[in-house]
């Protein structure tokens, strides 16, 4: 009776979307191929990664999110143990070191450390949620964060970086950190951003492509600025309802690049225009609210910074990742949401996903109304 009841609260309507768009996604990298030989069977890959990834929800899902707290500290040491363990044994790639090869495929643990991050913070603020919000307990949440930060900088992925800043703001503003102390911290994160771009200390491709969105060379058609290029190009080639599935002539003559990875929204728009672009976008919206509602409705500040925390970096992603492709941000390696092409990120998503189905299943046994 148990297990019926609990299965009866699993969100179909957030399980469906993604199914939904991981569908979509393997589509669509099907297309992005166009006939390339280095990318042939990439979309049979996306394909399996996608049905790992419905598993993986599934199994999380069963599990009862409130088991994992304790678990924390472990969770914490071994994503920390993998990230040093890349830094010095991974391989390196479009110049850093994020990858480790098991089995065939290639692991990106800095996708994976995102969720556990939202796990261990979820904990610490849950525990400490009667202490003073003060300057010791937003330090000591930065701390953890930090460590992380720092292995992931280094590697060096300054876009997984800044996803881990996110979660951490995030987080502490869902907590309920006082106002004034999240205008310093706003403060003192662009004085920071000031000084790394003056002294020019990122590495030399970061600070290339900030320096094409900050000033662009018009009449350049190479590296970051080249893909910007043909981004604005394919998108604006759709219309509003496109050339049709594989019809794209900026997508099937392969003048657009990166195109089943960081680019993989303008062959959206490319091939199914505004509409399907506006489709896409709508669906991701969707299961931004659906995470956000079961945060709402949980149970325990634990439970509901979990949803919360999942809800925010999905949807930070998903904003960065179209804003690079329209021109409004500078490149930096994120990828759209159960679209773009990738094993680590679709099944660290996922995984995401299931916890916060565990969310929805474990709060809604006790109040069968709370997701109404």
């Amino acid at each position: 009776m148990f297990k019926r009841e609990l299965w009866r609260n699993f969100d179909f309507l957030l399980f469906g979307g993604v199914l939904f768009l991981g569908v979509l996604g393997v589509v669509v990298v099907n297309s992005a191929i166009a006939g390339s030989i280095g990318l042939e069977g990439l979309a049979q890959r996306q394909a399996q990664f996608l049905a790992i990834g419905l598993v993986v929800i599934v199994g999380v899902a069963i599990v009862d999110y409130r088991y994992l707290a304790p678990l924390s500290p472990i969770m914490y040491m071994i994503i920390i143990g993998s990230l040093i363990f890349i830094y010095v044994f991974g391989f390196a790639a479009f110049g850093s070191r994020r990858w480790v090869t098991v089995a065939g495929t290639n692991i990106q643990p800095s996708e994976i450390a995102r969720q556990v991050l939202i796990l261990v913070l979820a904990n610490y603020f849950a525990m400490k949620k009667d202490e003073p919000k003060n300057w010791n307990w937003v330090m000591q949440s930065a701390a953890l964060m930090g460590l992380v930060f720092i292995l992931v900088v280094i590697q060096p992925d300054l876009s997984s970086s800044i996803v881990l800043a996110v979660i951490w703001f995030a987080m502490i503003w869902l907590a309920g950190v006082p106002v004034k102390y999240l205008i310093y911290l706003i403060l003192i994160a662009m004085l920071i951003v000031a000084i790394v771009l003056a002294l020019g200390i990122l590495p030399d491709y970061m600070m290339r492509r900030i320096n094409n969105f900050l000033v662009p060379d018009e009449e350049a058609s190479y590296g970051e600025q080249y893909n910007i290029q043909q981004a604005l190009i394919t998108i604006g080639s759709g219309g509003w309802f496109g050339q049709g599935y594989q019809q794209s002539s900026q997508v099937q003559l392969r003048f657009q690049k990166v195109r089943h990875t960081d680019f993989i929204f303008s062959v959206v728009a490319a091939e199914f225009g505004l509409v399907g672009a506006g489709v896409v976008m709508g669906a991701l919206l969707f299961i931004f609210w659906r995470c956000f509602v079961i945060a709402k409705n949980a149970e325990d500040l634990y439970g509901a910074l979990i949803a919360y925390g999942i809800g925010v970096v999905m949807a930070f992603q998903t904003v960065v990742n179209i804003g690079v492709n329209l021109n409004l941000l500078p490149v930096t390696g994120l990828t759209l949401p159960f679209i773009s092409y990738g094993g680590s990120s679709m099944v660290s998503l996922c995984l995401g996903i299931g916890l916060v189905e565990s969310v929805a299943m474990h709060t809604a046994a006790k109040r069968p109304d709370a997701l109404v």
